[in-house]
C-alpha cells in the first residue's frame, strides 16, 4: 500500500522544520540533534519521492548525496600515506642534488647551512 504523496510531503516539511529548529539551537559544531534532524530530512525525502513516483510517475529535481570517505575529516590523516608522482619527483630531485654535491666535493648532505659552516671554518 502506497503512502499518499500529500502525507509524505507534510512529513518532509515537518522534517525540514525540525532541522531548522535543531540548527537554530545548536550547542556545538557536531550537535547530535542537528545530525539526527538531517537524517530525518533524508528519510522523509526518500519516502516523499517514492510516494510521488508511485502516485504520479514523477520525480523531484533533487538528489541526496551520500558522504564519501573523502569528506570525512577523521580520515583526512590517511591521505598523507598516499604518495603521488609529484611527491616522488621531489625526493628524486633531492637525491640528484646530493649526487651533484658529492661530485663538487661536498659532504653529500645537500644542506646550504653545511656549506656555509664549511666556508666559515676554512
Amino acid at each position: 500500500m502506497s503512502i499518499d504523496p500529500r502525507v509524505a510531503l507534510q512529513s518532509l516539511v515537518t522534517a525540514l522544520e525540525e532541522h531548522l529548529a535543531a540548527s537554530a539551537s545548536r550547542r556545538r559544531e557536531t550537535d547530535p540533534a542537528v545530525a539526527a534532524a538531517y537524517l530525518g530530512i533524508v528519510d522523509a525525502f526518500e519516502v516523499y519521492e517514492e510516494a510521488l513516483y508511485d502516485a504520479f510517475g514523477e520525480l523531484t529535481p533533487f538528489e541526496i548525496y551520500e558522504e564519501s570517505d573523502d569528506d570525512d575529516p577523521d580520515l583526512a590523516d590517511d591521505d598523507d600515506d598516499d604518495l603521488e608522482d609529484d611527491d616522488l619527483e621531489v625526493v628524486d630531485d633531492i637525491a640528484d642534488d646530493d649526487a651533484d654535491d658529492a661530485e663538487d666535493g661536498g659532504d653529500g648532505t645537500g644542506f646550504a647551512s653545511d656549506r656555509v659552516e664549511a666556508e666559515i671554518e676554512h
